[in-house]
């Protein structure tokens, strides 16, 4: 069966390291762009890191587009303190020996759109920010895209910038509003799945001396957090929203309308309403074995 091709939207960051690791060994979707956005850290290390980690796992070949340096309308929110200054915990790989596409992130999503449509996958993990200016570009994306895998959101937990607001919905509440309401055939990954997906201290520890390239990728991007942060696990967010591209049955969905809060008081808060208007699926639970089995392609 032919793979359906898939553009990646990321923070670089250290578990989008990992998803980008991950994307690359689906077996029914073929990782064919992935797109920038400032979030974790800024931009400019945000596209930087993508690219020395592509290039890291001997994927140079996948283009990679720089977006968005900012959100919509809020000053650039970031969280150096939990991926390192430079995104991906102090990881000092070689400068990338590939450069940015001329395009633009936003301009490729909608061509990616419309080269592939009926068929376009995309998996977003970062901000939404280049997606709300694709869509400000190209009112008819929801159509074209087959499946949009969205990282985002606490719907029926807390928050982990505020008691309300998962990170990326916090950092560019404004593009995600505009995302939720686009009708998008979407899936939301939540705080609510992804902290019961997490790579523990053991785990890790038995990557140590790993040969393998996505191995040595999530043991290193990894080790700031284990060794100088004194973390018990790594939550595997992003990963486990890529995961779901692959298989959706890792997930139970809620179906409803998905809501998110702009305001000052509420910033980024995220709720599932139930009645008329656009569908979409937010993540209740998840299958945590089946998930391991399928994050553990990275370094098998």
């Amino acid at each position: 069966m032919e793979r359906k091709p898939l553009l990646l939207d990321v923070d670089t960051g250290v578990d989008d390291a990992m998803a980008i690791a991950l994307a690359l060994k689906l077996e029914g979707h073929e990782l064919r762009a992935v797109t920038t956005v400032a979030g974790n850290v800024p931009l400019a290390h945000t596209t930087a890191n993508t690219l020395r980690v592509l290039e890291w796992l001997g994927r140079s070949d996948v283009p990679v587009y720089r977006g968005m340096s900012a959100p919509l309308a809020l000053p650039l929110y970031t969280a150096g303190e939990v991926h390192g200054n430079d995104g991906i915990g102090g990881w000092a790989l070689p400068e990338p020996g590939v450069a940015v596409q001329p395009l633009t992130a936003p301009e490729a999503i909608v061509r990616f759109a419309r080269e592939h449509a009926g068929r376009a996958v995309f998996a977003f993990v970062g901000p939404l920010t280049n997606l709300a200016v694709a869509l400000l570009l190209e009112p008819e994306l929801p159509q074209m895209v087959s499946r949009l895998v969205i990282m985002g959101g606490a719907f029926f937990g807390r928050g982990n910038v505020t008691p309300e607001a998962e990170f990326n919905i916090f950092v560019d509440p404004d593009a995600a509003a505009l995302v939720a309401s686009a009708g998008f055939n979407a899936t939301w990954i939540g705080l609510d799945v992804t902290h019961q997906t997490a790579l523990d201290r053991a785990s890790w520890q038995e990557l140590e001396g790993s040969g393998d390239l996505g191995g040595a990728l999530v043991r290193e991007v990894c080790r700031r957090a284990f060794e100088r942060r004194g973390r018990p696990e790594v939550y595997l967010h992003d990963p486990l929203a890529v995961a779901v591209v692959e298989d959706p049955t890792l997930v139970e969905l809620r179906v409803g309308e998905v809501i998110v809060e702009t305001s000052a008081l509420h910033r980024g808060r995220t709720r599932l309403a139930f009645g008329d208007g656009e569908r979409a699926g937010a993540a209740a639970a998840v299958d945590q074995e089946r998930f391991e089995a399928l994050f553990k392609r990275v370094y098998t």
